[in-house]
Parts: C-alpha cells; sequence; structure tokens
C-alpha cells in the first residue's frame, strides 16, 4: 500500500512536493476511511486533490504513472530517452535532476524508493527496507556520468549471489531502473520480483476523463473477475432502471492484413521470421446489452445506446467491485466526468464503506463533497496551487488551523470564498471585444 510519494522538477512541479496517505491522530470516520496494514502504519484508503486548471493536479497523476512505466515497462534501447519535461519556467530546472520518493507497503514490509534522472538516463536510484523505523539498504545504483554504465551495490543481508548481481548489473541500460531490468533478465531475486510486482499488479494505469474503461471492465466481468451481480446492485440502486446486463457475440469476421498486424502486435505474437502477408484470421465481436424494467415493461439497449453518465458508472461500478475485491490503488483523474453528483458521491461512499485492501487518488472539481463536514476527513482534502514562478504548490486541508472554520462554515465555504486557496484567480466579467475600425 501507499504511504506517500514525493515528486520534484516534473511538469509544472519544481520544489519538491509530498502527498501522504498516512492517517493523522484523529479517530474520526476510522471505520471507514482508515486501515491500518501493519502494526502503528494508518493508512487513508482516499486522497481528493482539489485546486485550478493548470495548478498541478493532473501532474500528480502523471508523475505516478510516469513512475509505474519506468518499472514495469523499461526502454529496450538505451539511446532512448525518457519522455518528459521538467519545469520549464527557468533554466536551472532545465538542466537539474528530477526525482521521485516512495514510501509503500508490501508483503507486509515497509520500503523506502528513491530515483533521480534527467530525459536520457537514471542518474541514482535506492530501495531501502525500513525496520524499527530506520533504513536498511537493498540496494544503491548510480550510473557513470561518463559512459554510462549502472554501478549497483546490493546489501550483504540482501545479496542473493554475485552471478545475480553481475547479470542484473549487465542488463541495467542506462535509462532503465534497476527494478525494471529485473523484469528482462532470467534471474530469481526474490525481493525485487516482490516490489515489482507491486509496482505492476498494485499501483494501476492512471485513469483520465477521456480514457474508457469499458474494455477492461467488460472483460473482467466476462472473466469472473468482477461479479455481475455487484455491478448491478449498484446500478440498481443508482436508480438506472437496469435489471441485468448480458453478452452477447456480433459473430465473426475476417480480418485484412493491416488490420491483422496491428492485432497481432498489440498481442505482443509478431515474429520477424515469420510469413503472415496472406494470413486471414477469424474475430469474434462481442458488446454488452442493458435490460431496462418499467412500470410498462421495459426493453433492451446496447451499451453505445446508453448515456454517457450511465457508460461511466458502469465502469466506475467496475472499479468499485475491484477495489473491494483486491488489493489495488487507481489514480483517477477528474473523477466526477459525466457523472450527476450523488452519482459521484455514491461511487466514494460505497468504495468508502467496503474496500479494505485498497486505495484511491482523484482529482476533482467537485466542491459539494466539501459540504459535509461530518463526513469528511481534512487529512485526505489536498489542494494544488500555482506559486508566483508558476511552479506548483501542495497543501492539506488538515494544513490550516481549526479556527478557519467556524461552527456554521463548511469545508465548502471556506473553499469558495477562497480562503483555503486553490481557485482561479478570475478578473471582471466585462471585456471590451471591440477594436479600432469596428462599428
Amino acid at each position: 500500500m501507499l504511504i506517500d510519494f514525493s515528486i520534484s522538477n516534473f511538469g509544472p512541479i519544481k520544489d519538491k512536493v509530498c502527498l501522504s496517505f498516512e492517517a493523522d491522530g484523529n479517530t474520526q470516520l476510522d471505520d471507514y476511511y482508515v486501515m491500518e496494514p501493519i502494526p502503528g502504519v494508518r493508512l487513508l484508503k482516499i486522497a481528493l486533490v482539489y485546486g485550478a486548471n493548470a495548478s498541478g493536479k493532473t501532474t500528480l497523476i502523471e508523475a505516478l504513472d510516469f513512475l509505474r512505466n519506468l518499472v514495469v515497462e523499461p526502454l529496450d534501447k538505451k539511446n532512448s530517452e525518457l519522455s518528459f519535461t521538467p519545469f520549464a519556467f527557468d533554466e536551472q530546472s532545465k538542466i537539474s535532476p528530477s526525482s521521485f520518493d516512495l514510501n509503500f507497503i508490501c508483503k507486509k514490509r515497509r520500503f523506502h524508493y528513491e530515483v533521480q534522472f534527467n530525459t536520457k538516463y537514471i542518474l541514482h536510484e535506492t530501495l531501502s527496507e525500513i525496520i524499527d523505523e530506520e533504513p536498511h539498504e537493498v540496494y544503491v545504483r548510480t550510473t557513470d556520468a561518463g559512459d554510462q554504465l549502472s554501478h549497483i551495490d546490493i546489501a550483504e543481508d540482501y545479496k542473493e549471489s554475485d552471478d545475480i548481481t553481475a547479470r542484473l548489473e549487465g542488463a541495467t541500460l542506462s535509462n532503465n531502473t534497476v527494478l525494471g531490468a529485473s523484469l528482462k533478465t532470467n534471474v530469481h531475486f526474490r525481493l525485487l520480483n516482490d516490489i515489482v510486482e507491486w509496482f505492476e499488479e498494485y499501483l494501476s494505469p492512471m485513469i483520465s476523463p477521456n480514457h474508457s474503461l469499458y474494455a477492461f471492465i467488460s472483460s473482467s466481468l466476462q472473466h469472473e473477475k468482477i461479479m455481475k451481480d455487484d455491478i448491478l446492485k449498484m446500478m440498481k440502486r443508482a436508480d438506472l432502471m437496469i435489471t441485468d446486463i448480458q453478452i452477447k457475440e456480433d459473430g465473426e469476421e475476417d480480418l485484412d492484413d493491416a488490420e491483422l498486424l496491428e492485432a497481432l502486435r498489440k498481442r505482443r505474437e509478431t515474429e520477424t521470421n515469420k510469413e503472415i502477408k496472406d494470413l486471414k484470421v477469424k474475430v469474434s465481436h462481442r458488446h454488452l446489452e442493458f435490460v431496462h424494467t418499467t412500470e410498462n415493461g421495459g426493453g433492451i439497449l446496447k451499451y453505445s445506446q446508453e448515456s454517457l453518465g450511465t457508460q461511466r458508472f458502469y465502469q466506475f461500478s467496475g472499479l468499485v467491485d475491484l477495489l473491494v475485491r483486491n488489493s489495488v490503488f487507481f489514480p483517477i483523474d477528474e473523477v466526477e466526468t459525466s457523472l450527476h453528483p450523488d452519482l459521484f458521491e455514491f461511487f466514494l461512499y460505497s468504495f468508502l464503506c467496503n474496500a479494505k485492501e485498497s486505495q484511491i487518488l482523484v482529482t476533482t472539481h467537485y466542491r459539494e463533497f466539501l459540504m459535509n463536514g461530518e463526513m469528511v476527513r481534512p487529512d485526505t482534502v489536498w489542494f494544488t496551487d500555482k506559486k508566483t514562478d508558476g511552479s506548483t504548490n501542495l497543501y492539506s486541508l488538515f494544513d490550516f488551523d481549526e479556527d478557519i472554520f467556524t461552527s456554521n462554515r463548511s469545508f465548502y465555504d471556506a473553499y469558495k470564498i477562497g480562503r483555503l486557496g486553490a481557485k482561479p484567480n478570475i478578473g471582471d466579467y466585462y471585456m471590451d471585444f471591440y477594436h479600432e475600425g469596428e462599428e
């Protein structure tokens, strides 16, 4: 599980910012918001990030997604560049390294991971295990700035063998993390395998507003990784009049050569020495149908015929089922997109009330969620604001003094009137649209 993560010199984030999932000492709503994966470590299930457009909210999620890809999708060529942009509004940042720090729990053990990099290579990388609040280095990796060769120093307490170290070092390209390189080597380093699995299985790729989860959720539904009855329970309670979900076959069709090549590429089944020029395959198509029941009988609609809100809620109902049944982390950008505010809240509360070992990081503009102070923990709410140099500042609602909230003023009121910052400074609505010579 994720404890906290820090970012510096990445996109609009210049100076180091840290977002934490550690719960404070307050026990308010603990049964819903807090879990304790190991004794003494109280973690929050959710972090909500508010802020104006272009203030850096999405960058928090993109940075975590970038770090995940560094580990689970290592580059294959040493001259390939890492695809990111450091802080662009001062010259020093453009030539300075970027860095991530991550504290997390993997298989009941606590770890700290740090990586420094530029667009060309990984400069420094450290993995430590935290035992009795003390860090114990697992390995330290450095990259020689001249020949760009990697050197890995594995602590004796964690070293599997000198042979494994040498093979791992040889496979670690200058633009690969050690964790990523371990995926490409035929060595059995149990601890590294566990850490890589955490990045791959626990940290999920980011979900953006225009990212459809239809294929992912429907495939999980078909293979019973998601229970249809659970999705139907949520959709019925959302008053969508949907009483059943059916998976239908549309038949089969031939793929032409271009489509076949693309299909094979996506499935990673292409081979350079295999002749596929005239090969044809049959591909079956499936789609979902939703059974609606009304007082007059109802009917059936295809997924594509449903409203965007219904489609999104179907996708998020599947997410809730995955979050409840598994231990997983989902980062979601602008979570309220296409959802009625009541359905947005229903999604969040369903997750908080039922999930036991999962976390979500969400960005949102839905201020009204802050209205009900009795259902909001201050340590779960974060804000991004733009500083005068154009960089991102990140801070928590928990950082404010309690006297900023009077007995008759909600978190929502304080945010709306600007006492918490993190909102656009909009000028006068009147603008002169007329130009010289125009009548």
